[in-house]
């Protein structure tokens, strides 16, 4: 095992690291999606930073937060472990 590790140069633990990192971005962002439409609270772009690309970069990965809860609803949805209850 350790001459494996020397012949890959610990690169097995540092992608799985970085998967956990990803999913945790992913995940918070996803978080963020959640919090703006049950609450209409949104991330302020311009507070953080002036720069378009940083901004534009942002606005991605806020995008992807939407998507991923998309996809979430919609196999809740179609699974039989989820109903849609509405309060009056």
């Amino acid at each position: 095992m350790v001459f494996l590790n020397l012949l890959t140069f610990g690169l097995w633990g540092k992608l799985g690291r970085l998967t956990h990192y990803a999913f945790d971005a992913v995940l918070f962002s996803a978080f963020l999606a959640g919090m703006k439409r049950s609450t209409g609270l949104t991330l302020k772009k311009d507070s953080l930073t002036e720069n378009k690309e940083v901004s534009a970069w942002i606005e991605k990965y806020l995008n992807v937060g939407e998507w991923v809860l998309d996809q979430s609803v919609a196999v809740a949805g179609s699974s039989g472990w989820f109903e849609r209850k509405r309060d009056p």
